[in-house]
């Protein structure tokens, strides 16, 4: 599948008249970015989020529209990706989207620790661990499944059993300090400090091993992980897609909106109470089920086009 649903093919003949390179250059990106989407309607979103912040509509309109914001530009940072996977190929391609589609995430959560409020990061950490596991990987293998309808979904054994350690690893590091809450209820101070080293301990050995992760990914190892080859693909039509912007004006794009994603997350964060207590929802619920949703979007998006 080379393709999201939610694209749509641009018409270029308007921007073909222009005679001026730069200019038809750029109306040419701005087409295919901006409006190469069946949700390019919702960006309206964003200029209206920055007007009810400023005029001051209320925290609840503020946090609406800049949760509808954030559904087209992580669906343009998937695109945007796949453009930069032409050119890089599949693993600098799926690592720019891991790392930029959890921009919204990571922005989400620093923002929140700055404003203490460490229930928010909890909750839509958790949120987005159940995103992954459960609504990402079986829409993916759904997908997977109808668009290869007539064969076999086949799996490069050595990437999953990375993949799998690198899960048991993430797990592990998660129950230990859950297990020593539990042991050591009889002195909850002494308990609370050494659950707190623990913690501290667990989360800079999993950034450690992410960064191994990539070293082995994308230098020691590659060769396991670009794209095998079946047996079968003697039988299938050769795709004959090309970017359709250059590398130079995909990568500025998604600097671009990685910022915008930035400047609506921090009016998430600043407004998820109000609107917690205006719509009768609690925090936990719009933390865990719709943050997540809109945060994972971009890498849900990503992982139904290379399904």
């Amino acid at each position: 599948m080379s393709s999201s649903s939610l694209r749509k093919k641009s018409d270029l003949s308007l921007v073909s008249r222009i005679r001026v390179g730069y200019l038809r250059v750029f109306l040419a990106n701005l087409q295919e970015v901006l409006l190469g989407t069946k949700l390019s309607f919702l960006f309206l979103a964003i200029p209206l989020a920055i007007v009810a912040k400023y005029r001051h509509f209320g925290c609840p309109w503020v946090f609406a529209l800049s949760l509808l914001g954030l559904t087209p530009l992580a669906e343009r940072i998937s695109f945007l990706t796949e453009q930069i996977a032409f050119y890089t190929g599949p693993t600098v391609g799926g690592l720019l989207n891991a790392t930029c589609g959890n921009a919204t995430e990571l922005i989400i959560a620093i923002l929140a620790l700055t404003q203490h409020k460490v229930d928010v990061v909890k909750y839509s950490l958790l949120g987005s661990i159940l995103s992954n596991l459960l609504l990402v990987l079986g829409t993916s293998l759904l997908c997977g499944g109808i668009a290869n309808i007539s064969k076999e979904q086949n799996f490069d054994r050595k990437q999953a059993d990375v993949n799998s350690q690198l899960l048991l690893l993430g797990l592990m590091c998660h129950v230990l300090p859950l297990m020593f809450k539990f042991a050591g209820k009889k002195s909850p101070e002494i308990t609370d400090v050494a659950i707190l080293q623990l913690s501290r301990a667990s989360s800079i050995i999993m950034l450690i091993a992410y960064i191994a992760y990539l070293v082995f990914q994308l230098w020691t190892h590659g060769q396991l992980f670009e794209a095998q080859e079946s047996e079968e693909d003697d039988d299938d039509v050769i795709s004959d897609e090309s970017p359709a912007i250059g590398f130079g004006s995909a990568f500025i794009w998604l600097a671009l909106m990685t910022g915008v994603v930035a400047l609506l997350s921090e009016y998430v964060v600043a407004t998820i109470e109000a609107a917690s207590d205006s719509w009768g929802l609690s925090i936990s619920f719009i933390s865990v089920i719709l943050l997540p949703i809109v945060g994972n979007a971009a890498e849900h998006a990503g992982a139904i086009i290379f399904a």
